[in-house]
């Protein structure tokens, strides 16, 4: 049910309720209809664009329900893209289509945000300054710009108004969400947690400071790096709401034609693109996190440069072991190593089938350990752990299923540049440094500082808390709360059998003393030897009857009136 605290915002936005109830029933019917044989039916109703709703697949219909709900849904269909693991891959790969256009602001609504952000006129800002955007996405659009100094630029402007849009929807989606959370289907997959999840991601998209943040400090960590290029931000001309960058032009990467016409070597920029993100990723722990074709433009020189910076993942030095040892157990065909990994990184449900599980993780290392290095699919070997981790509802963290995304774009990337790149022989080399960083005494004196500064606060919160328990329970105040998960049906149906056998017994002492009133009253007794028969307990001893009756069927049901108590 819906918290009583969540009421209010219903109340608040009961006009976008409306919107997104009335096109989720659309496309709730077309899905009855798709599986019912009213063939003239099924072409009335269609999408914004024409398209026949019952005609397409379920995939089809779910991404054409997020762009018809606008920006906040289009936008959290393409995170739910990056999560695999939460919703298959057939739907993940369906979300990828979803486009994040979105009408442009006219001239003067830019103009006004940028005036009112940045304090002054755009005359006395900028040189230059072109008002007709020149692309538009759902969270704001970009347009070119010349500095005072005569650099060119980009400034990104948020769309005005959209972030209480995003806020509204926001509001809405955590409704559907504790909704979804009542129904048993929906429950294992954490709607209210993964919603959450995506809106705080959504809400950091919305700060542009951030992704200026973001710029600075990977700038800061590859300026002595002349083969990366990364746009310069502008922090006297940025604010939350307003970007200003360097304009960086290169050549697309899936412009083949043009690489080849101005002598880019693309098996190079393949090869060093990929090592650069094994840095990030394995070194830094922080990566730029959306390497598909359009945020990457190659430069002379073979000079790779990397575009929107809004989407990053950080992984901390835990967590990057833990992958570290995940990948070099695939490769080193370890199952139980693997297994254990799985478990330790994603969050497996109390049912979790551990047999099953082995037995899958065992058939995917046989399936890849016969592939050689050079032609190892990492993107496919990581979609089909995902695919088997979601098939067991273990939970992966949101950094992992983010860093298993970008690996499985950069391959894909790399590959339209070089179609014989392997990543997998990228990654080899940064096995063996990751070997010999965990024999290094660096990492040994972090792990034995860690374990002090955790030893240190042991010893120091320990004894004020044994002191607290222990005048507790001298004072009679020491309570032990026990949670009973399950035991709910059990103790009802416990205390309905105990009320039925005493219902049972007191109904037959009535009957046996004959107490009034009475039926058959005659002094000869009646069929079945009916005589003086005490009304009360005759009714006593039918309820009775009939609630056991409900009482065993309602066990049977369950399937566990005969079932052995395994150990």
């Amino acid at each position: 049910m819906i918290k009583v605290r969540s009421i209010p915002s219903i109340y608040r936005n009961v006009k976008r309720w409306t919107e997104i109830l009335s096109v989720l029933s659309k496309y709730g019917l077309a899905d009855w209809l798709s599986q019912t044989n009213i063939e003239f039916v099924k072409d009335r109703l269609k999408a914004p664009d024409g398209e026949v709703l019952a005609r397409l697949t379920r995939e089809a219909r779910i991404r054409l329900t997020l762009s018809e709900l606008g920006p906040t849904f289009i936008k959290l269909g393409q995170l739910l893209s990056t999560r695999p693991d939460v919703v298959g891959k057939e739907l993940a790969d369906e979300l990828k289509q979803l486009q994040s256009s979105a009408p442009v602001d006219p001239p003067e609504t830019v103009r006004r945000v940028v005036e009112t952000e940045l304090g002054q006129s755009l005359e006395e800002l900028y040189g230059e300054f072109d008002l007709v955007a020149v692309a538009s996405a759902s969270i704001g659009q970009v347009h070119r710009a010349r500095l005072k100094s005569g650099e060119r630029v980009v400034v990104k402007v948020q769309h005005a108004g959209i972030e209480t849009k995003v806020n509204e929807d926001l509001e809405v989606l955590g409704g559907l969400a504790q909704l979804a959370e009542q129904i048993s289907d929906f429950k294992p997959y954490r709607p209210v947690a993964n919603v959450g999840e995506m809106g705080r991601s959504l809400r950091r998209e919305l700060d542009f400071g951030r992704e200026e943040r973001n710029l600075h400090q990977f700038a800061s960590l590859f300026k002595e790096d002349a083969t990366i290029c990364i746009p310069k931000a502008h922090t006297e001309l940025s604010t939350p709401r307003v970007l200003t960058m360097d304009l960086i032009e290169g050549i697309p990467v899936a412009e083949s034609g043009l690489l080849e016409a101005a002598g880019i070597d693309r098996e190079e920029v393949a090869r060093r693109g990929a090592s650069l993100y094994m840095q990030m990723i394995f070194t830094h722990g922080f990566f730029h996190a959306d390497p598909h074709p359009g945020n990457i433009v190659l430069l002379p020189g073979n000079v790779i440069g990397l575009l929107d910076f809004g989407m990053v993942g950080r992984i901390d030095e835990r967590m990057r072991e833990d992958i570290e040892d995940m990948l070099m157990a695939i490769v080193q065909h370890d199952v139980p190593l693997l297994v254990r990994i799985i478990k330790r990184i994603g969050q497996a449900p109390p049912q979790l089938d551990e047999s099953s599980l082995s037995n899958d993780v065992a058939e995917f290392v046989g399936h890849y350990a016969t592939q050689a290095l050079d032609q190892f699919n990492v993107g496919g070997a990581l979609t089909d752990i995902t695919q088997i981790v979601r098939r067991h509802r273990i939970m992966l963290p949101a950094q992992v299923a983010m860093l298993i995304k970008t690996l499985i774009t950069l391959e894909g990337t790399s590959k339209l540049l070089s179609p014989h790149f392997s990543l997998m022989e990228v990654m080899q080399p940064f096995h063996r440094k990751v070997l010999l960083s965990r024999l290094s005494p660096a990492r040994a004196a972090r792990k034995l500082r860690r374990l002090y500064m955790e030893l240190e606060q042991l010893v120091e919160v320990l004894p004020q808390r044994v002191i607290q328990i222990l005048e507790q329970v001298q004072s009679g105040k020491f309570d032990v709360h026990l949670d009973h998960r399950g035991l709910g049906p059990s103790v009802n149906r416990l205390v309905l059998g105990m009320l039925a056998s005493a219902l049972f017994v007191g109904s037959s002492l009535m009957l046996s003393y004959d107490v009034p009133p009475v039926l058959f009253t005659q002094k000869e007794p009646l069929w079945f030897g009916l005589h003086n028969v005490s009304v009360l307990g005759l009714v006593g001893c039918t309820v009775s009857l009939l609630v056991g009756l409900r009482l065993l069927w309602a066990i049977g049901k369950s399937g566990h009136l005969d079932q052995k108590v395994s150990k």
